[in-house]
């Protein structure tokens, strides 16, 4: 069975919206995009890159998806070391205003009920389920419990409003530490997985 694996960038006080880029998402007045860019160094991209090669697929909400999918496809040389993967392994899509045929390669839009969908793929063989991004999906799929493991940079930085991967009304999870990296930049790379 494979895990579904949660691989967030995230700020100290939770805030996953429009870690890249000041214009990535603007939704709901978000003024603060790009918090996250200066806190990379060799060990953080050591860390991504190892995270998106050992993807067996990805999955996305629409507006990741859109985001990626129009950007990676064209990455530059230097950014190959997650373009490849990202272009190559598989994606899975859920949304409920995209139509299929995905243009992507190798994109799937899910059917029906999403945690059903995302189950369906947890029980096919192949490598671990990825999802980058993504906050609705992320909160459904938290709240179904069907997320084995989570993946964080925490980047010390209060971004203060915003777009938070765990919601207030949400049920007690405990978790246990697999492993920590630290970073030159103040950054934490956390693993966290069921207790």
């Amino acid at each position: 069975m494979r895990n579904l694996i949660v691989n967030e960038w995230v700020s100290l006080d939770g805030v996953v919206q429009a870690p890249s880029d000041p214009d990535e998402d603007r939704s709901g007045g978000f003024e603060h995009g790009g918090w996250h860019g200066s806190y990379f160094d060799d060990v953080a991209r050591k860390w991504v890159a190892e995270n998106m090669e050992h993807a067996g697929a990805f999955l996305f909400g629409r507006r990741t998806y859109e985001t990626f999918a129009a950007f990676w496809p064209q990455a530059s040389a230097e950014e190959q070391v997650v373009a490849r993967p990202l272009n190559a392994k598989p994606k899975y899509v859920a949304s409920t205003t995209l139509e299929g045929p995905l243009a992507w390669h190798n994109s799937t839009l899910l059917k029906g009920d999403i945690p059903d969908a995302v189950a369906a793929l947890k029980h096919e063989e192949g490598g671990d389920l990825y999802l980058i991004g993504s906050t609705r999906l992320a909160h459904v799929l938290i709240e179904a419990d069907m997320v084995d493991e989570y993946r964080l940079m925490i980047d010390p930085v209060i971004v203060g409003s915003g777009k938070r991967l765990f919601q207030d009304h949400g049920a007690l999870r405990r978790l246990r530490l697999v492993e920590r990296l630290d970073t030159s930049t103040g950054a934490l790379l956390a693993t966290y997985a069921r207790a």
